[in-house]
């Protein structure tokens, strides 16, 4: 089952999302930089994909995730965990990145830097209750589970 969504090239130097293969679940985001740009040991910096999309309806999300190899090899994470791209914005995609290592990092123009996987979301309706049905688990949070 595939979708289409429309991308728009901001910059000359813009790339389309890429998916490295066929079952790839996301698509590569690109840096859009003219200059490489280092990441010190716990900063954050915000890099431009030169891209803005148009997702099919409302019921479809655009979310960022890091790329396994920038994040295990480096320490190179999103800044905020899962990037959220509504289906309302049109916009330039920019990726908050975060250095959680010990060792500068530096991004080249053109690098991948991000993939995003366009996913169906529910539009929930939040109804105001003062009981919520019971389960075994209850309120148990954090660890109320077990390890396994």
């Amino acid at each position: 089952m595939g979708i289409n969504v429309k991308v728009k090239l901001l910059n000359d130097k813009a790339h389309l999302p890429q998916r490295a293969t066929q079952g790839s679940a996301g698509a590569d985001l690109y840096a859009c930089i003219e200059e490489p740009v280092t990441i010190r040991p716990g900063e954050l910096v915000k890099i431009p994909t030169g891209i803005a999309i148009e997702l099919p309806s409302a019921e479809t999300g655009a979310f960022l995730f890091a790329r396994s190899g920038l994040g295990v090899k480096h320490g190179i994470c999103l800044s905020n965990g899962v990037g959220v791209v509504d289906s309302d914005y049109r916009g330039e995609i920019c990726v908050g990145l975060c250095n959680v290592s010990d060792t500068e990092y530096t991004v080249q123009p053109d690098e991948r830097i991000a993939q995003m996987v366009i996913m169906p979301v529910c539009a929930a309706e939040y109804i105001l209750s003062d009981s919520l049905g019971d389960t075994d688990r209850g309120e148990g949070g954090f660890g109320s589970s077990g390890k396994m």
